[in-house]
C-alpha cells in the first residue's frame, strides 16, 4: 500500500506529454537563471534590497517554489471541478479588481495601482484574473454552443462581462493585462463556434476602443511615438527602446557570456522583468533568443495539440481551456518578444513563466497544471480508465 501510494505521481507524471512537461520546466529554470543574472547589479546597488545581490534570485525561487507547490495541487483537481468553480473564481477575480482600486488598500506604483500587499509579498489580481477570465470563457462558450450562432444571447452577455473586467484593468491601469484577456476570452469565442461577423466586428470596436484610449493617454501617445522613432528622443521617450537595441546588437550570434551584461548595469529598466529577453539576447545571443523562441513554440503547440485530442474525445471544455491556454501564453510571450525587439509599442508585461513576479509566476504555474490536468486525463480515457 505504501509503495504503491509512493509510486503514483511517479505513474501520473510518466502518463502525461514529455514535450509539454520538459519545454514548461526548462523556461521555468532558465527564467530562474536569467532573473538572478539581470538583477544582481540593481540589488547590490539599492538600498531598498539591502544591497544583497541574490535579493531577487532568493524571492524568484521562493516564488517558483511555491507555484510548483500550487501546481501539484492544482493537477490533482478534475476538469470537471474546474468547470463547476470558473463562474465563482471569476467573481473571485472582479472583486479582487474592485479591491486593489480602493485607495489604501492598494499599492501605487509609478503611477499604477495593481498590487494588494500581503505582508512580505504583493498580490498582483490582474495576473490571476487572466486565468479566472480563460477558465469562465471555455465555461460560458460550452454552455452557449448551441446558441453561439446567436448574437444577442450568446455573445453579448460574454462581451459585458469582458468589458466589466476591461474596465477594471485600464482603471489600474494595466492596459497589458487588458490586451492579453481580450486576446482570451475573443479567442475561446471564436473557438467556440462563434461566427466571423460578429468576430470581424468585435475585432474592429476593439481596434477602435484600444486607438481611443491611446488618444485620451499622454503617457501611451509617448509610448506609440517612442516605439516608432527611439533614435528621435534615445534620453527621453525611447530611452528603455534604445538600450533594449543596444542589448540586442551588442549579443550578436552567441551573447558576451552568462552574467557579462552591461545593460543590466543601470542601463535598461525593468531587466528582470519587462526587458529580460534583451539581457538574455545580451548574455546569450541570438542562439539564446531562438532557444526561448522554441520552448514557447513548442509549448503553444502541443497545447493545442492537447485541445484537439480533447475534441476527439469529445471533451470540449478541456479543450477550450488547453486551447485557451495555448492562446495566452502564445499571446503574452509574442507580445513581450515584440516589445523586447522594438516591433510592437513598450507594454508593462512580462515574459510568462521567466519574469521576476510572484503573482504571474503562481498564475502560470496553475495554467500549466491544469493543462497537464486535461493532457492526463486524455490519456487514462484512450487507456479507457474511467476518470
Amino acid at each position: 500500500m505504501i509503495l504503491a501510494a509512493l509510486n503514483a505521481p511517479r505513474r501520473q507524471i510518466a502518463e502525461i506529454d514529455p514535450a509539454l512537461l520538459w519545454s514548461s520546466l526548462l523556461l521555468l529554470m532558465l527564467g530562474l537563471v536569467m532573473v538572478y543574472s539581470a538583477s544582481i547589479a540593481v540589488a547590490e546597488g539599492s538600498r531598498a534590497f539591502g544591497g544583497q545581490p541574490a535579493y531577487f534570485l532568493v524571492h524568484h525561487g521562493i516564488y517558483l517554489c511555491i507555484g510548483l507547490l500550487a501546481a501539484g495541487m492544482a493537477f490533482q483537481v478534475p476538469l470537471v471541478w474546474w468547470q463547476k468553480l470558473a463562474p465563482y473564481l471569476f467573481m473571485a477575480g472582479v472583486l479582487l479588481l474592485l479591491v486593489v482600486l480602493i485607495p489604501g488598500v492598494g499599492r501605487e506604483v509609478n503611477g499604477s495601482r495593481r498590487w494588494i500587499p500581503l505582508g512580505m509579498v504583493n498580490l498582483q489580481p490582474s495576473e490571476l484574473v487572466k486565468l479566472f477570465a480563460l477558465l469562465y470563457a471555455a465555461d460560458y462558450t460550452v454552455r452557449k454552443i448551441e446558441i453561439m450562432h446567436d448574437l444577442k444571447k450568446a455573445f453579448l452577455p460574454m462581451a459585458a462581462a469582458m468589458t466589466l473586467v476591461g474596465g477594471l484593468l485600464i482603471l489600474e491601469p494595466d492596459y497589458g493585462a487588458f490586451v492579453v484577456v481580450m486576446f482570451i476570452a475573443m479567442g475561446i469565442l471564436f473557438l467556440g463556434g462563434l461566427r466571423a461577423g460578429p468576430f470581424v466586428i468585435l475585432c474592429a470596436v476593439l481596434l477602435m476602443a484600444s486607438a481611443f484610449l491611446i488618444a485620451i493617454s499622454p503617457y501611451r501617445r509617448d509610448r506609440l511615438l517612442g516605439f516608432m522613432d527611439p533614435w528621435a528622443d534615445p534620453f527621453g521617450k525611447g530611452y528603455q527602446l534604445t538600450h533594449a537595441f543596444i542589448a540586442f546588437g551588442r549579443g550578436e550570434w552567441f551573447g558576451v557570456g552568462l552574467g557579462a551584461s552591461v545593460e543590466k548595469l543601470f542601463y535598461l529598466p525593468e531587466a528582470h522583468t519587462d526587458f529580460l529577453l534583451s539581457i538574455i539576447a545580451e548574455e546569450l545571443g541570438l542562439a539564446g533568443v531562438l532557444l526561448v523562441i522554441v520552448l514557447f513554440a513548442l509549448l503553444v503547440h502541443r497545447a493545442f495539440a492537447v485541445g484537439r485530442q480533447c475534441v476527439q474525445l469529445e471533451r470540449f471544455y478541456p479543450a477550450l481551456v488547453a486551447m485557451g491556454i495555448g492562446i495566452w501564453m502564445g499571446v503574452q510571450s509574442f507580445i513581450n518578444m515584440g516589445v523586447n525587439m522594438g516591433l510592437l509599442p513598450t507594454k508593462g508585461l512580462t515574459l510568462p513563466l521567466m519574469s521576476y513576479g510572484g503573482s504571474g509566476l503562481l498564475a502560470n504555474c496553475l495554467a500549466l497544471a491544469i493543462l497537464l490536468r486535461v493532457d492526463w486525463e486524455n490519456r487514462q480515457l484512450m487507456r479507457g480508465v474511467k476518470l
